[in-house]
């Protein structure tokens, strides 16, 4: 289902929070699970992998993650407030250390001018830390490309909460 180098950047990837002792959440929306389907691909992930939570629906990031629905209604769900938010809610509904989450527009419909398909937010929030956004912008690509290249976006920003770079 995955790529044999996107397994391997998993795989080293739960072996740096394996060494160091840290579980990891992931808080998703436009990849749908992808990424924690990513990461539990790897056979042991169970002792890094924590929780992750598929927050589609505004509903859900309210309900499951804590994600203020003001926020939501006035910056949208598509945005560096709500990545963070979600983020920041998988950590305080988790026993996890670092959390990932992603939200986007993954096409091929729902874009704006504003928001146009292929931008994607994402925020990794550490347990006593600091909380990273990255913005991209990956342009009118397909939907799986688009979902795809979230992934390797948000496993970069689980290596750089555990590695520092």
């Amino acid at each position: 289902m995955f790529s044999e180098p996107l397994l391997d950047q998993a795989a080293r990837l739960l072996q740096a929070y394996r060494a160091g002792a840290k579980k990891l959440a992931t808080a998703e929306s436009c990849t749908g699970g992808l990424v924690a389907g990513l990461l539990t691909a790897i056979t042991g992930s169970s002792d890094v992998v924590e929780r992750g939570f598929v927050t589609y629906s505004n509903e859900a990031k309210a309900e499951m993650l804590g994600v203020p629905t003001s926020v939501i209604e006035a910056k949208g769900a598509v945005s560096e407030e709500v990545a963070r938010a979600m983020a920041e809610g998988a950590l305080a509904h988790s026993r996890a250390h670092v959390a990932v989450s992603v939200t986007g527009v993954a096409g091929p419909g729902g874009g704006t001018d504003t928001k146009p398909v292929g931008l994607v937010h994402f925020a990794c929030a550490v347990r006593g830390g600091e909380t990273l956004h990255q913005e991209c912008r990956f342009g009118p690509l397909s939907r799986d490309e688009i979902r795809i290249k979230s992934v390797e976006t948000a496993l970069a920003l689980l290596r750089r909460a555990i590695t520092g770079r």
